[in-house]
């Protein structure tokens, strides 16, 4: 498993780009460069359990690891979900099962610097390459709106 890192530099004070990656209606919005109609199952609180959902019932659930508000969040991905249930681990979950993926931004003056940590296993790698910075575009679009 390999970590892929993403930076963006986003004119937008960091509670705004807090409120563009957590609340409902804008995840669904970035997240869509992933799955179009994706979206997440959550309280958003430290400890529980979060699925995130593709609207034909796949995805992943995790837990958040940690929560920080406007400073950080983290992932760990468990398992697969089909046909909106959770499924046993098998051998090909258990090579991803406990992966991360962590986001934290950090305030300077009028910008807010979002840093995404991904741990992705060697067949996703080119995705995840090609897809994510498009996923910090569209966060960007979002916060630098009035």
């Amino acid at each position: 498993m390999e970590t892929l890192e993403f930076k963006i530099r986003i004119k937008a004070p960091v509670d705004k780009v807090w409120s563009v990656l957590w609340n409902d209606d804008t995840y669904k919005v970035w997240t869509g460069v992933f799955c179009e109609g994706s979206y997440a199952v959550s309280d958003w609180n430290e400890g529980d359990k979060i699925h995130f959902m593709s609207p034909g019932g796949e995805g992943m659930n995790s837990v958040i690891e940690t929560k920080i508000p406007n400073e950080y969040m983290a992932f760990k991905h468990i398992g697969e979900i089909k046909d909106f249930k959770e499924l046993p681990l098998n051998e090909e979950t258990k090579k991803w099962s406990g992966a991360m993926e962590t986001y934290r931004l950090t305030a300077d003056d009028e910008f807010t610097d979002l840093v995404v940590q991904v741990d992705v296993i060697e067949k996703h790698l080119d995705y995840f390459k090609e897809v994510f910075p498009g996923a910090l575009e569209r966060i960007k679009d979002l916060s630098e709106k009035n």
